[in-house]
């Protein structure tokens, strides 16, 4: 169990996931810059609109932990952040501190695991796929695509995917991807 800082989002990234963040509120820009002197990362979990912000229950207890993999000043002034997702993390015990940043106690979760055969994967590998080429902003994150990792497609649709953030989180309290392959198998065809 180690404290670490909280970045609550409406979108989501997982294991392997990239994205591109705008940092622009104070206690963002420190907890940036802390993550990056001292080489560490930080949790980026997703919103509860139902839950009580006073409370801290605002912030769904499965986070991803990140780490900063390039940043730059934006035409704009702002800091553009992209980061890169490493584990999952079962967030408690969130404290607020003076600037409004969150700190929770984050615990690494154990990765999930692909038994079935790749073939179960089909059409959601090529569908993936399409979707990278299609859209270059997305592609653009990636230095590397893995198309062929079960775990790094299913991660990927699970960020893309319009579902709610409720939804998302029932999956990764799942030991397993079954009910996620599922689910898609439903969904991309």
């Amino acid at each position: 169990m180690v404290s670490l800082p909280l970045f609550p989002l409406s979108a989501h990234v997982l294991p392997g996931g990239r994205m591109s963040l705008r940092i622009f509120e104070q206690r963002y820009t420190r907890m940036v810059k802390e993550a990056c002197g001292s080489e560490s990362g930080f949790v980026i979990c997703m919103l509860n609109s139902q839950g009580n912000k006073d409370l801290n229950e605002h912030i769904y207890p499965i986070g991803t932990y990140v780490n900063v993999v390039d940043f730059n000043l934006l035409d704009d002034g702002l800091l553009g952040v992209t980061v890169e997702g490493v584990r999952c993390v079962r967030i408690t015990n969130i404290k607020t501190e003076a600037d409004g940043l969150r700190i929770g106690d984050c615990e690494m979760t154990a990765p999930w695991e692909f038994t079935a055969t790749k073939e179960l994967l089909y059409p959601m590998d090529k569908k993936l796929e399409e979707i990278f080429k299609r859209y270059p902003e997305v592609n653009s994150l990636y230095e590397t695509t893995n198309f062929d990792d079960p775990i790094w497609v299913i991660n990927r649709w699970l960020e893309l995917l319009p579902v709610d953030a409720e939804k998302k989180q029932e999956f990764l309290q799942e030991n397993d991807c079954s009910k996620i392959v599922q689910y898609l198998s439903g969904l991309v065809e």
